[in-house]
């Protein structure tokens, strides 16, 4: 089998590449073909190994190259007691020796590795290890047997190692993931590289749990994840230098955190480091696009994108400032003009006189700018003329009258400002792709709206590119806000609860509304026995009464037993369709996921935790999924209560 070596924190870790990887690399390798520099693609497309070398080199970003081995032979190391593989060459001798003590069934032979370690094959299920324990004299120093023996195994499948099966060849769509603040994406200060890792294998199990069936019919492959960097291009400009300069020496690490992650906020607000950030995330987008589409020359899929924290706001920016193909907006205007005037001809019962108006490329606006003089030339006779006059200089007349009632409304609430106000002045670059949907994950849009001045998000508004648009967020993530109020600010709605990616709500949250529910029904059997008590005290003594007040007292028996089931509309009805606008093509934006049992106990606890949790999200990646499927006809195995 093959295997590569990760270092982390100055720590080797072997670690074996897929069965399908190794079976590729295995082919190359037997074809004798690795005396060429021979380039295998792994892990999906994103490592490329150069065969000849024994390297493992990163395609899409930048990382350290990894050695490559072709591992027949391990022995246990000491720290972890996980397997480490002898070098190939190392292999080579100990199964040549293996294999002659098989053969003449001669064992207890002893072996000297070129680190003057002893390694002896007592039998074939009995191999051993020895870490040289020098002895220091005169003669110098010997390899002896001494030590703490290793246990020494032959092939992969005797070893304890999980080894992946791979992943599907076929990518059905891209996303491209934008960071945040700082290089660090996690609490475990991991890279955008290590945390979109985590996103990606996340969904290929959640593709396994919930679209089995179209995987079966082999209908779908799986979702690329690519990281954008752009923080290390930022940092790269000479800032930090001149930051370090007037950084005072005191609480030197807290200083230095904030230099290289805080700040990144008041660097996107400074229109000289705001061209440096958008520009870097644009270009590092489309050069992505086109290497991925070099590598995946057959790929038809659709391309989304998604940001965390202050990298969905850099993309919402982006995104507003896309401009839409003008080719196809002249075209589909000049003929809803054409249209217009076909319209206005027949509603002055003139169409016989359409074909020389399309003649002459005639729109509704052109139409509105023709004199007597111009409609003559056309051949147009005396009388139609008079009635598309008279029609142009009435609907003149009209327009004037409604410019200066929207005039006067706006001056009376300007309520609807151009998402774009208050944005850093910039040059936004164009992406070479139009992205399918775009998801905010713990996103501050909502607030840095607001503080730019945009107090309301008119309703018919859409990023001019891109026609999905998600807001997902942890209910204690301390960044987040909501982008719905800014759309229906009447309304007081809550946001769309994330059903769980096993299918249904955490036992705390079902608990407390069980216990809602409860308390609703004791105080209406409460009402209700007090409503019949008062009855029966104000109650007349009278015969002729008596008929009466048993038809009564039967009414409000009927209405107490009613009364329990009856709940309030907050916990019985279910929640009205509200009119969001199209910023999401008609749908709900925000999504709230639900917090953990754990979690509830203190929401301050857990706050930095919230705005990091989403790489490891389960319910995150299964609402991704669903809705980039959802855009090719695909649908979840079984639908889960509560989505949309």
């Amino acid at each position: 089998h093959w295997f590569y070596c990760k270092v982390t924190d100055s720590r080797e870790r072997w670690v074996p590449f897929s069965t399908q990887d190794s079976e590729r690399l295995e082919e190359a390798h037997g074809s004798g073909r690795d005396k060429e520099d021979l380039v295998v693609p792994t892990s999906g497309g994103r490592y490329d190994v150069h065969l000849k070398k024994r390297q493992r080199v990163a395609v899409y970003w930048e990382e350290e190259v990894s050695e490559v081995r072709r591992c027949t032979w391990f022995y246990k190391g000491d720290k972890d007691n996980k397997y480490i593989p002898y070098s190939e060459t190392f292999s080579k001798e100990l199964e040549e020796a293996y294999m002659i003590a098989v053969t003449l069934d001669e064992w207890k032979k002893k072996l000297e590795s070129p680190s003057r370690e002893i390694i002896i094959l007592h039998n074939p299920k009995l191999m051993v290890h020895y870490h040289p324990v020098a002895t220091s004299d005169d003669w110098g120093s010997t390899p002896t047997e001494q030590g703490r023996p290793r246990t020494v195994k032959r092939g992969v499948e005797n070893i304890a190692v999980e080894i992946p099966n791979g992943e599907p060849l076929q990518i059905d769509h891209l996303v491209f993931v934008v960071h945040g603040i700082g290089p660090a994406c996690d609490i475990r200060f991991r890279s955008i590289v290590q945390c979109v890792n985590d996103f990606r294998n996340v969904s290929l199990s959640m593709l396994q749990a919930h679209f089995k069936k179209a995987q079966e019919q082999q209908q779908i492959g799986r979702v690329e994840f690519l990281p954008v960097n752009w923080h290390s291009s930022l940092h790269s400009t000479g800032v930090d230098v001149d930051l370090e300069r007037i950084t005072l020496p005191s609480i030197n690490r807290l200083r230095h955190f904030i230099n290289d992650t805080i700040l990144d906020v008041f660097f996107y607000n400074s229109s000289t480091y705001c061209q440096t950030i958008v520009d870097t995330v644009a270009s590092e987008m489309n050069r992505l696009y086109q290497l991925f589409l070099q590598r995946n020359p057959l790929f038809k899929g659709g391309v989304s994108i998604a940001g965390h924290s202050l990298g969905s706001l850099i993309l919402f920016d982006l995104l507003t400032n896309q401009k839409a193909a003008p080719e196809e907006d002249e075209t589909t205007s000049s003929n809803r003009g054409i249209e217009q005037v076909r319209e206005i001809l027949k509603k002055l019962e003139l169409s016989e006189y359409c074909e020389v108006f399309e003649k002459e490329k005639m729109d509704r606006q052109a139409l509105f700018l023709c004199t007597e003089k111009n409609l003559k030339e056309m051949g147009i006779p005396l009388g139609p003329r008079m009635k598309i006059l008279h029609y142009i200089s009435s609907k003149e007349e009209m327009q004037v009258l409604m410019t200066a009632r929207e005039v006067v409304d706006d001056a009376r609430n300007c309520q609807y400002r151009d998402v774009g106000l208050g944005q850093v002045s910039a040059n936004y670059p164009q992406l070479n792709y139009k992205p399918t949907i775009f998801f905010a994950f713990g996103s501050p849009i909502g607030m840095f709206l607001t503080v730019r001045g945009v107090k309301r998000i008119n309703p018919n508004y859409s990023l001019p590119t891109c026609k999905g648009f998600f807001n997902i967020f942890h209910p204690f993530d301390p960044v987040a806000y909501r982008i719905e109020p800014m759309i229906v600010p009447d309304l007081e709605f809550e946001p769309m609860l994330l059903p769980h990616h096993k299918g249904r709500k955490r036992m705390h949250l079902e608990l407390k509304e069980g216990l809602t529910r409860m308390s609703v029904d004791l105080k209406n059997n409460l009402l209700g026995s007090l409503r019949v008590a008062w009855q029966s005290f104000t109650r007349a003594p009278l015969p002729a009464v008596e008929a009466a007040s048993t038809d009564a007292e039967a009414e409000a028996e009927a209405s107490v037993e009613k009364q329990p089931d009856e709940t309030p509309p907050a916990v019985k009805e279910e929640a009205p369709l509200i009119n969001v606008g199209r910023l999401n093509g008609g749908n709900r934006i925000d999504y709230v996921l639900q917090e953990k049992p754990i979690e509830s106990f203190n929401e301050y606890l857990f706050a930095l935790q919230g705005h990091l949790c989403y790489w490891e999200s389960e319910d995150t990646v299964l609402l991704v999924l669903k809705e980039i499927y959802q855009t090719q006809g695909i649908t979840l195995d079984q639908p889960l209560p509560g989505s949309q």
